[in-house]
């Protein structure tokens, strides 16, 4: 059995220092919730199982990201693979590969990672109205197949943010639109598609977290503004609603399937806006709660500018080709982990035939 130890950095609170200054010490604005600036810690487990086969089994796994708000403080992983390594791929998304060649055993993985967390929130006072970005924003202002920017989507954001002058104004009045219009289709696969443009001319508002995300996304692209899609995985109990994660009362949870799919934008003097539009959605089904229902409003504010961080963020990328290059490509989006087996595509929505699972523990 194979072991490699990527990272290792002692988790106790001193350690937190290798966190951006901004990381205590953030805006203290209160929420209704009981969400504080206290850091939490998970420990997430995920395993992975693949049948014998006479064929090369391929598999990528997006790993977490490192940011103000997020640090990887501990990361190993072990199994009987021929090759595994770190791989970075466009927008800075780092990648676990490993490939397995044919065999007559079972192939298996096991991935353990530590995350420390803060939550994030926005001090919205130091906004400007400067839209000469910086050349690597830019890069989110593009279009891509799943999020196109177009003529006839740039003219009918510009209807939903008629008013708004600055780019913050805008980027609210989007954000309104979009949860007010869209909401939680649980029909849907998984996370959703993300097909922005044919939920936009099609008027398929329901969707799930990547179809509500992707479409908050294209608008602002096309109002040009920056902004991104975030993928990552529920990993503990929240405080806003068990509908936005849950654990047991020791802070355990089996997150096989939580995946989601977050947003953000970036304006000029705050950087990148965390914003959740799809948990929205997903607190108003699961509670059943009307348009001006307290709550939901509360939900609303909160999620323009914050992210409760009882979720571990993975990467950015959309429409892109994994490193080293799959038979599928373009990928749509790597939330999830995927796999190959010869050239068959294994169905990462279908964890029961091909086989892995995330576990997560909070300890701090």
């Amino acid at each position: 059995m194979k072991r490699r130890t990527f990272l290792k950095t002692s988790a106790t609170l001193s350690s937190i220092a290798i966190l951006s200054p901004n990381f205590i010490f953030a805006n203290e604005e209160k929420n209704p919730f009981g969400i504080t600036k206290n850091p939490r810690k998970f420990s997430l487990k995920n395993s992975y199982e693949f049948e014998p086969s006479k064929e090369i089994t391929q598999l990528w796994i997006p790993l977490p990201k490192d940011d103000s708000y997020q640090k990887v403080v501990d990361f190993a992983y072990k199994g009987n693979f021929t090759e595994a390594k770190v791989v970075k791929n466009p927008y800075d998304t780092r990648v676990l590969y490993v490939k397995w060649d044919k065999s007559d055993i079972k192939s298996q993985l096991e991935v353990t990672f530590d995350v420390v967390m803060q939550e994030r929130t926005t001090d919205f006072s130091k906004a400007t109205s400067n839209i000469n970005y910086p050349f690597d924003i830019k890069e989110y202002l593009k279009g891509t197949e799943h999020i196109p920017v177009t003529a006839g989507l740039t003219k009918y954001v510009e209807e939903i943010t008629k008013g708004a002058k600055t780019p913050l104004e805008k980027a609210k009045a989007i954000y309104e639109w979009t949860t007010t219009t869209m909401y939680r289709d649980e029909s849907v696969i998984g996370c959703g598609v993300g097909d922005a443009k044919k939920s936009i001319e099609e008027k398929i508002y329901g969707g799930k977290c990547t179809d509500i995300s992707s479409v908050f996304v294209c608008l602002l692209r096309n109002a040009k503004i920056p902004a991104r899609e975030t993928f990552g995985i529920r990993a503990g109990q929240s405080k806003i609603s068990n509908a936005c994660g849950k654990a047991d009362e020791k802070g355990f949870a089996d997150v096989t399937g939580a995946q989601h799919c977050r947003a953000e934008f970036y304006i000029d003097g705050l950087g990148w806006v965390p914003c959740d539009p799809a948990d929205v959605a997903k607190v108003k089904l699961a509670e059943k709660l009307s348009n001006d229902d307290k709550k939901l409003q509360d939900v609303k504010k909160y999620f323009f500018g914050s992210w409760e961080m009882n979720w571990v963020a993975f990467n950015s990328a959309r429409d892109f080709v994994l490193e080293p290059k799959p038979t599928q490509y373009p990928l749509n989006m790597l939330g999830y982990p995927y796999a190959e087996v010869g050239e068959d595509v294994k169905d990462y929505y279908a964890p029961k035939t091909f086989v892995y699972n995330y576990k997560s523990q909070e300890v701090l």
